[in-house]
């Protein structure tokens, strides 16, 4: 597969998700408890496409 070190360069997205679902969100609510709670649905479901995508790649990858 891959080194053990690369595997740390995945913390690096969770900045970007967090960043990413607070900014989205707000675009959509103005109070904070459904802000958050949009924030948190937003960051799950770009995780699982991440997850997903990584899943597909690693297979397809190692076909290779």
């Amino acid at each position: 597969m891959f080194p053990f070190a690369q595997i740390f360069d995945v913390w690096y997205a969770l900045p970007l998700i967090v960043a990413v679902s607070l900014v989205y969100a707000a675009t959509r609510h103005e109070e904070p408890a459904p802000l958050l709670m949009h924030a948190l649905r937003v960051g799950a479901w770009i995780t699982g496409v991440m997850v997903a995508l990584f899943v597909l790649l690693t297979l397809i990858s190692g076909r290779l």
